[in-house]
């Protein structure tokens, strides 16, 4: 396996996550956020009384909508909150993305498949200086932990006002730039920790030579194409529990009653080849 198609499957993977990411922040981009200009009670009272003759609701809603809100008719002494907890629901979703995507690639540095570049003047370990540690994926979780567990305080509470007059919201919004902040601070240390990584092509090769038994899902396949009813035990009987290599998979591959087409076929296939459409899938971000 030469390393441009390790890349094209690596591409894969992480197409997965920036389609999922593409997908919260379309959702993001798409939420209106609502104001107010209502009075303090969300009844035009003073302004009514003061100039009865202007159209309030109209004016309101032309000068909320003017600074790029959508004007909402129906308040008491504060705008309900209801789309901006949305919105804090949505980036927590987009900081879980995240931390599935630290997991993983944390996960595939202690695996081997991927190697870190050294960095000079980073400390790896304070009594292993050998250690390169994937730090800024931790970094990472770690922020996001924090900014999460603020969103979430956000948006479970912000649509709550006692008796329609609880000010306590006052108080939680001011911590809205916090939780930005350490959203922010984990999308920068997941880059920096993805600009630090290489692919380990030796140790991936190592791992796929190994695992014959992937290609299973294919032999299944085709077993039932050709009209077997227990391709799964047929398949379970010679697997399960024993150590299979390419070979004897080949060795019961050419026992197999089906299209000589399709048995060449299985023959030829190994755990690198079976790809599937992970090219074509990479076109859909």
């Amino acid at each position: 396996m030469d390393n441009m198609l390790l890349q094209l499957l690596f591409g894969k993977e992480l197409a997965v996550f920036v389609y999922r990411w593409n997908s919260i922040l379309e959702l993001i981009k798409g939420i209106k956020l609502k104001g107010k200009f209502s009075g303090a009670v969300g009844n035009f009272n003073a302004h009514y009384t003061a100039y009865p003759e202007i159209d309030w609701i109209n004016t309101a809603k032309e000068f909320v909508e003017s600074e790029g809100l959508e004007f909402n008719p129906l308040t008491t002494q504060i705008e309900s909150h209801d789309m901006i907890s949305v919105l804090f629901s949505y980036i927590k979703l987009f900081n879980n993305i995240t931390m599935d995507f630290n997991n993983d690639m944390w996960l595939y540095i202690s695996m081997g498949y991927f190697k870190q570049k050294v960095i000079k003047d980073e400390v790896g370990s304070s009594v292993m200086p050998h250690k390169v540690n994937p730090i800024n994926y931790e970094n990472s979780m770690a922020n996001i932990r924090i900014g999460n567990s603020i969103l979430d305080c956000l948006s479970n509470n912000l649509q709550i006002s006692r008796m329609q007059r609880d000010l306590s919201d006052s108080s939680m919004l001011r911590n809205i730039g916090v939780a930005f902040a350490h959203t922010i601070i984990s999308i920068n240390q997941t880059i920096k920790g993805f600009l630090k990584m290489e692919i380990n092509e030796e140790m991936i090769k190592k791992d796929l030579e190994n695992s014959p038994e992937v290609l299973a899902e294919a032999i299944q396949t085709i077993l039932r194409k050709n009209g077997f009813d227990n391709a799964y035990e047929l398949l379970k009987e010679f697997t399960r529990g024993k150590n299979i290599t390419l070979e004897s998979l080949r060795e019961f591959v050419k026992e197999l009653d089906i299209h000589e087409e399709e048995k060449n076929m299985l023959l030829n296939l190994t755990p690198e080849s079976y790809i599937g459409l992970s090219k074509k899938l990479c076109n859909f971000i």
